[in-house]
């Protein structure tokens, strides 16, 4: 296990024997994710605006839900791994309320767990098997945007680098074909993706 000294993010690599268990159901949900400040809330907005089902990220809504009721990010992220663990156990709960047939597009997936895991000084494998349950259809990456911070976000330009990185190894140890999203204007961004759904026969072209 490595850890980058700076930052003390740990380099904790998915145990390949663990990743040879079969997945228990295909869906077809797809997946929006991205390092920090990729421009995902835009595109989801986009996608919903078009028509889709979409289902925003567990941890902003955890966020604002708790920013709501008061209380200070300073306090919220106090104890980063007991936050993680939290978010992840009701991000994790909350994907047996969604049919697996239905057509959805999720910002963020689960296995989007193991960088903030490793984040948080935890070995990613912990819920290597839950990430397993569920395979999605289809996986979109956003490239990085410049970093900016909000009322949520708390983090640095080197945090959304390693999310990045990251993000886009563990997708690929699962198995996935992850499509990058280059940085472009958000209805090119939409375009892009669904585009990519027709090629794959996951939609059907409107006539006309």
């Amino acid at each position: 296990m490595k850890i980058n000294s700076q930052h003390e993010f740990i380099e904790k690599e998915l145990d390949t024997r663990l990743l040879l268990t079969p997945y228990r159901h295909q869906t077809n949900w797809h997946v929006i994710t991205g390092a920090s400040c990729s421009g995902k809330t835009t595109l989801i907005n986009l996608i919903e605006n078009n028509g889709f089902k979409t289902i925003p990220e567990v941890a902003r809504q955890y966020f604002e839900g708790e920013l709501a009721r008061g209380h200070k990010l300073e306090a919220i992220r106090s104890d980063r791994a007991a936050l993680t663990i939290q978010i992840y156990h009701r991000w994790a709960k909350s994907l047996s309320e969604f049919c697996p047939d239905e057509f959805l597009f999720f910002d963020r997936g689960l296995p989007d767990a193991f960088a903030f895991f490793r984040y948080a000084g935890m070995d990613p494998n912990e819920i290597l098997l839950d990430c397993l349950n569920y395979r999605y259809a289809s996986v979109f990456m956003l490239d990085r945007l410049p970093y900016l911070k909000d009322g949520v976000r708390a983090g640095d330009d080197q945090y959304a680098e390693y999310l990045d990185e990251w993000i886009y190894c563990d997708y690929r140890s699962l198995g996935y074909e992850v499509v990058r999203v280059p940085v472009l204007p958000p209805e090119e961004r939409l375009a892009l993706v669904l585009t990519s759904l027709y090629e794959q026969g996951f939609l059907k072209k409107p006539d006309g």
